[in-house]
Parts: C-alpha cells; structure tokens; sequence
C-alpha cells in the first residue's frame, strides 16, 4: 500500500500558526516530517505547536520568527533551524499579510505593496535562503500556497490578485530553473476554506460557516476543509509528486478550472 512518507525530512511552514498552517505543520509531521513553525506575532501558539506535534507524532519541531517580507530576518530563521533540525528538504509558503479589501479606487495604495512584498518577495527570500542547499543536495520541494482568487479577479480582489499573480510568476520561472537538480516547485491554491473559526465545538459549520451563495457555485456543493488543503501540500511535499512541478493546484471543488 502507497502512503505519503515524510520520515527523515524537514520541512519550513510560514504563517505556522495560521488557520491553514497550523493544519499543515500537524499533517506533515503525522506523515513523519521533522517541522519548523515560523511565526511572525503568536509565539506561544508556536511553541504549543511545536509541543504537541512533538508528543503526538514523535517529530523534531522547532518554532522560530521571521518576518518573511525581510530577507535578514529569513536568513536568520533559517540559521535556527539548520542548528536544530538540520537541512531542509521542504518549504511551505503560506504567511500573507490580511487586509481590507476595496474597489481599485478605494484600495490603500499600501496595501499592494504589502500584498507585493508578502506573496512575491516572500517567496524570494525563502527561495534565496533554502534553494542553494536544496541544489546541492540534488532534492527539495517548494510549494506555495496560491489562492483560487487568482483565477476569478473578482471585485475587490485586486491587490490580492496582484500578489497571488505575481508570485506565479516567480513559481513558474523557478520550476523552470531548478528542476535540474530534483527540485519540484509546486502552488497549492484553496478555495474559501473551513478552518477551526468556522467550526463548534462538534466539527459542525457555525452560522459564518454556512455561505450559501459561494457553495451554491462549487460543484463539489460545499466548502473545502484545511485538512483537504494540507493532504495537497503533503502529496506535493513527497517523492509520489517527485515528476510533478509548476503547477496551480486549486483546492476548491471545481470552483475554478485551469484550462488547456
């Protein structure tokens, strides 16, 4: 029988502690991966984390900061986590800067530079800071989490959208050049997901849960679950996506459909 195997590699999630990062780090250390938990602001949510996956699955973690949009600041991060874990097999890019979203002409003209510096530049620095390992290792997996926003360009996307886009670009160029040396570099883009805050204590969805209109349009007939969008990044993290590189993999049921 095929399982996702992660035993004895490493990998970096960014927003660790968000509502889908905290789902990722749990699931790539359950398939055996040793996990890094970058946290930009919630250091005790980091480190009970990092507990328990640590008691749970039997792992190595480590939760460390960095300011993703600061190539300084992710050079240091990753100077703590090769003295503790060791190299690094994957990176998972999934921290972004939330705001409000506004018409084009309403929209703080700092808010597409935030988006510009949290989607692009942070995949930049990452890529600078891990790739050159990976290269000399001759593996490593780069997956980045996308939206299905980038696809739709709906009214009040644009600076998200503009962020998203971009740093497809940067995703495509890099699958291009590093998969050479038994690099895949991968997008994994979630559709408007159920994460705990829309969950009771019972798993069932809260009343902000329950958006009939967007589900209305999914096929599928209902909203995507974070551990739907962590098994995606799991597969993408393995050797059973080892021919399998530039792709925008929606999460979304079918909400929007890449087109040949």
């Amino acid at each position: 029988m095929k399982v996702i195997d992660l035993k004895g590699k490493t990998a970096v999630v960014t927003g660790g502690t968000g509502e889908l990062g905290r789902t990722m780090v749990r699931e790539l250390a359950g398939c055996g991966a040793n996990v890094a938990i970058c946290y930009y602001s919630q250091e005790q949510t980091a480190k009970a984390l990092q507990a328990e996956i640590e008691q749970k699955f039997g792992v190595r973690a480590v939760a460390v900061y960095a300011d993703v949009t600061d190539l300084e600041s992710v050079m240091e991060m990753k100077a703590q986590v090769l003295e503790t874990l060791g190299a690094v097999d994957i990176i998972v890019n999934n921290s972004v800067i939330q705001y409000e979203w506004e018409s084009v002409l309403e929209q703080d003209i700092s808010d597409y530079e935030s988006q510009f510096k949290s989607c692009v530049m942070h995949s930049v620095h990452m890529t600078k800071a891990f790739v050159p390992d990976m290269i000399k290792n001759n593996y490593g997996r780069v997956i980045g989490i996308n939206t299905e926003c980038s696809m739709q360009m709906f009214e009040l996307q644009s600076a998200y959208v503009a962020g998203k886009r971009g740093m497809d670009g940067v995703y495509k160029s890099l699958a291009r050049e590093v998969g050479k040396h038994n690099i895949t570099v991968n997008q994994v883009a979630p559709g408007w997901i159920m994460s705990e805050k829309f969950r009771d204590a019972d798993g069932s969805e809260t009343n902000l849960g329950q958006n009939f209109a967007y589900i209305d349009r999914v096929p599928m007939g209902r909203r995507g679950t974070d551990l739907e969008v962590a098994d995606a990044v799991c597969f993408l993290a393995s050797d059973l996506a080892g021919f399998i590189t530039g792709v925008y993999l929606p999460v979304c049921g079918g909400n929007v459909m890449p087109c040949i």
